[in-house]
């Protein structure tokens, strides 16, 4: 069932409606009016008007009906010579005049069909310099309404002063659009809806795949940035002329909406307050959401104010990251006041309790966050490093210099403190951002981000961290692979499978957190005992919590075995076995060797030896972070060269795959892809390089005139 928005509530006010409909939507390609369209048209004004809608409308397209009459007219009364002479245009003023008749006969045709009489008034532009016609018009239009008659606008183009209809755009209104927004005012309309043949106003011309259409048009975010087509195939001004005319009624207070005059139900779904076309209101800029905002051009505003932030001295970059701290602690009240609100509705909800422990903000989690950032602010410069200096010839030096990667879009669930350090990270790294966070936690992001943007200077711009908030612009944003740069989705399984496969954006992240510890014969059982319990029952919700406790054969015998689930209960965990170990320890079994638990939950599953543990690893693990715990070094050392995973530990718990833990800072989420960043990704994970070339007039020229010396230079030098 269609959403009503609220953002179009006003609806509800409505009393009277005027209706402009063009030219495109009139008439077919072939000049011949669309019969279908009017009738719809029709329709829908003989529903409003039994609904008790003052409706008013406002037509074009006499001059093409009877262009299109006159032609044939023409072509009845012509001799074959005189059709092979070149054909001079017919007079506009004269096809105005015909088709000013035609079209009232088939609207009074129409509307006679539904019981509805209808009047045409047809107007100039020197008739509105009158006061006394305007008083007259107004007494009309109410006497009118008041018999339920639909009174029909159009232009007077037949002995209008104007010198061409399309041509001249001076005076107080120069085409039906103008006349419509002229007419609202005058008349005090509720409601202005111009129908057109697209759906609404677009980010680019309709035709463009990358264009978007614009839910609610806001003057200073659109005007300027928004790219027109071609003008309407038959009319006179196509969408330009529209928006014009939308701006101005809008500015009066009179609210309008452009939807397509193709749909037999518009005018309809518009006043139920559906979210179809683009509306124009003097208080959009007030209410409208950030979501509403198009999708390319959050992306597009992104990456302009991270080229002014790259812009920036390092000192001024850091101190921005200072500031977003000192504002987090400063409204830590506020902050945990919202999570509180998010936690108690997502228990309510049902939500699964791991998930709402990842939901909620520990005491002290924002002082924790807000220290955080202030180890990035004061890591070294990571944008612009010199990595590698070559002379290519004598005088020709070339740098490898690090570069932020350009809009990373961030997908994640449950926990809002990914959002500060995701946030945190952009920031360093010179990166624009976009994030997506879950409905569950929408109080906490928003007021999180709405505390980080206040702390980036206007010289930057807020949009450097976009928080989208409607869950429909996901398959948007992944289609923008000309302006997104990295996809990072932190959440569960099957949310990162769907995106993976939903873009062309290279995706970076993890599907499953299955950490496994293996527990050698040789291990240290005290150790070993500590180990266990912390990878599991630490943070039983965090993707690096382990999941697989492998044990060698001989603990079995040696009651070392049962010793690490008898401390795993009494922490409360619930085991269950593997193949092996359910049978031998006569235990539940496990339902799969690959499960993340993500709660006090484990499975136990006995091998021969390091190389079955490795074999296990990587044939049921995720390749995200396994340990070993062993007091022998040579057993240790094929664990750590063998198993391939992003993070491996010996004698160490799996908790510690952390970027903060790691000395990173923070980190925007942890890879198990085998590309460029894997593991807990922090600033460098979130760079790319570019090759600076200083030269003093250096040519190829068939490589003739140069000598390569392909030499490395010390990066001081």
């Amino acid at each position: 069932m269609e959403a009503v928005d609220s953002t179009r509530s006003f609806v509800r006010d409505v009393k009277r409606v005027i209706v402009k409909v063009g030219t495109a939507v009139v008439t077919r390609a072939d000049g011949r009016l669309a019969l279908g369209r009017l009738g719809a048209l029709c329709e829908q004004i003989h529903e409003l008007n039994s609904q008790g809608y003052e409706v008013i409308l406002v037509t074009s397209g006499a001059v093409g009906v009877g262009r299109q009459r006159l032609r044939y007219r023409k072509l009845l009364n012509s001799s074959f010579a005189d059709l092979q002479k070149p054909q001079v245009e017919l007079d506009g003023k004269a096809c105005a005049g015909v088709g000013q008749n035609g079209l009232m006969a088939l609207y009074d045709t129409l509307f006679s069909q539904l019981d509805v009489t209808s009047a045409q008034l047809l107007v100039t532009d020197n008739d509105f310099r009158d006061p006394d016609f305007r008083k007259q018009l107004n007494e009309t239009v109410k006497s009118l309404l008041s018999l339920k008659v639909v009174p029909i606008f159009n232009e007077n183009d037949a002995v209008s002063t104007r010198k061409a209809p399309y041509e001249d755009s001076s005076g107080i209104f120069w085409d039906n659009d103008s006349l419509s927004a002229l007419l609202a005012m005058e008349l005090k309309a509720d409601l202005l809806v111009l129908l057109s043949d697209v759906d609404g106003l677009y980010s680019g011309p309709p035709s463009d795949p990358h264009s978007e259409l614009i839910h609610t048009y806001v003057k200073d975010r659109h005007e300027g940035v928004i790219t027109f087509g071609d003008k309407s195939r038959v009319g006179r001004g196509g969408m330009t002329a529209k928006v014009k005319a939308a701006v101005y009624s809008a500015h009066a207070g009179i609210p309008v909406v452009i939807t397509s005059g193709f749909a037999a139900d518009s005018i309809i779904r518009v006043l139920n307050g559906k979210r179809i076309g683009t509306l124009f209101h003097r208080d959009a800029h007030k209410w409208v959401p950030q979501g509403d905002i198009g999708a390319r051009e959050m992306a597009v505003s992104a990456r302009e104010s991270s080229r002014r932030l790259q812009a920036m001295p390092s000192e001024e970059r850091s101190k921005i990251l200072l500031d977003v701290a000192d504002a987090l602690e400063a409204s830590e009240k506020l902050i945990l006041a919202e999570n509180e609100t998010d936690v108690s509705e997502a228990q309510q909800a049902g939500y699964e309790k791991a998930l709402v422990d990842r939901l909620a903000l520990k005491p002290g989690k924002v002082s924790s966050l807000s220290n955080a950032i202030r180890v990035l602010a004061n890591m070294e410069e990571p944008i612009g490093r010199v990595l590698k200096k070559t002379e290519l010839s004598e005088g020709f030096i070339l740098e490898k210099m690090s570069s932020p990667l350009g809009v990373l879009l961030i997908i994640f669930e449950s926990r809002p403190d990914a959002l500060v350090q995701i946030a945190s990270l952009a920031i360093r790294s010179g990166n624009g951002l976009l994030l997506k966070g879950g409905k569950e936690a929408r109080r906490t992001n928003s007021i999180l981000h709405e505390i980080i943007t206040s702390a980036i200077p206007k010289s930057v711009g807020k949009p450097l961290i976009g928080l989208v908030t409607s869950r429909e612009e996901i398959p948007e944003l992944l289609k923008l692979d000309d302006v997104i740069d990295l996809v990072i989705p932190r959440g569960s399984n099957k949310l990162v499978s769907q995106i993976k496969a939903s873009t062309k954006i290279p995706v970076l992240g993890h599907a499953d957190g299955i950490c496994h510890v293996y527990v050698d014969k040789s291990a240290n059982m005290d150790m070993a005992k500590q180990i266990v319990l912390d990878a599991k029952t630490d943070y039983p919700a965090a993707c690096n919590a382990m999941e697989t406790l492998l044990v060698h054969k001989e603990l079995v015998e040696t009651r070392g075995l049962n010793e690490l689930i008898v401390e795993l209960q009494i922490k409360g965990v619930a085991i269950f076995g593997g193949p092996r170990a359910s049978s031998i320890l006569n235990i539940p079994q496990a339902r799969s060797l690959h499960h993340e638990y993500s709660s006090l939950a484990c499975t136990v599953e006995i091998v021969d030896d390091v190389y079955a543990a490795i074999d296990h690893i990587h044939l049921h693990g995720s390749a995200h972070t396994d340990s070993i715990i062993t007091e022998d070094t040579e057993v240790a050392e094929i664990f750590l060269r063998q198993v391939d995973s992003a993070a491996i530990f010996h004698n160490a718990s799996t908790r510690f795959s952390d970027g903060f833990r790691f000395g990173l800072g923070a980190e925007v989420g942890i890879s198990t892809s085998r590309i460029h960043a894997r593991g807990p990704v922090g600033v460098e994970g979130l760079l790319t390089i570019r090759w600076i070339a200083r030269g003093n007039g250096q040519v190829v020229n068939g490589d003739k005139g140069i000598v390569y010396t392909h030499k490395d230079l010390s990066l001081k030098s």
